[in-house]
Formats: structure tokens, sequence, C-alpha cells
């Protein structure tokens, strides 16, 4: 008869968000927006189909788009698959639809050793703040 492991301890996703955001300093929308001014790299990690409902961050502002599944692949400066702007000198500023994927993929990629964080309120946030944006149907 084979032992049945115990399933592991967690404390739920709510735990697991609330760790991760103790180890980041997590800036608001017009933080960002001055920060990508200012040469951060600001990243929408949301996917391809919630950015065409939603809307996206104006083109003009350079944004990268690197979905969530290859975000630490993209990053690592150590990775085969890391893109040009991977760096650890670079300011890399995470954005998802409403801030809570952005706290824990700001947070795996701080573990990579690289300066990063998470828009409050995420692109939901940073539309209703409106900030530039190219949204379905609508030019801003």
């Amino acid at each position: 008869m084979t032992a049945v492991a115990s399933p592991p301890h967690h404390d739920g996703v709510d735990a697991l968000l609330a760790d991760a955001r103790s180890r980041l300093d997590r800036i608001d929308v017009e933080a960002a927006y001055r920060e990508t001014l200012d040469g951060a790299l600001l990243v929408d990690i949301r996917p391809a189909a919630q950015r065409a409902a939603e809307g996206e961050v104006s083109p003009a502002l350079r944004p990268l788009v690197v979905e969530r599944n290859v975000l630490e692949w993209r990053f690592d400066p150590r990775s085969e698959a890391c893109l040009p702007e991977a760096s650890y000198d670079a300011r890399i500023v995470v954005l998802c639809q409403e801030g809570y994927t952005s706290s824990l993929a700001a947070d795996a990629l701080r573990s990579l050793g690289l300066d990063a964080t998470d828009v409050v309120g995420g692109f939901k946030a940073w539309r209703e703040a409106y900030l530039p944006t190219a949204c379905p149907g609508r030019a801003s």
C-alpha cells in the first residue's frame, strides 16, 4: 500500500497576494505614467483578448506587451529568450487589468533580481484617469 502524500500547506490566494505585495512599492497610475515618460518599461501582461476588449496603453508610450505566461523568460537577462530591453538596470512597471496579477508578476521579476513594481488598479485605473490609451472603438 502506498502512502498518500498530504496536500501542501497554503493560506490561499489572498495570502499569496499579500505576501507578494509586501515586497513591492506599488505605484498609482499617475506615477506609472511619469515613470514611463522618464524611461521605465511599461509592461502590459494582459492576454490579447482582454486588450482587444478593454483597450491598451497608447502606442506613443511604447508599452511592451508580454503576456504573463512568458514574462520571466522575456525579462531574465540570463535567458536565451530575453527581450533586448531586459536588463538589471531597467525599471519595469507591470500592468494588468485591475492590479492583482501584476503584483504576483512584479514580485516574480524582483525574485530574478530586477527592479520591478506594479500599478495599483491596473489598466482600468489608467483608463479612468484619462491617461493615454488606444481603446476599442474610440481614439484617445
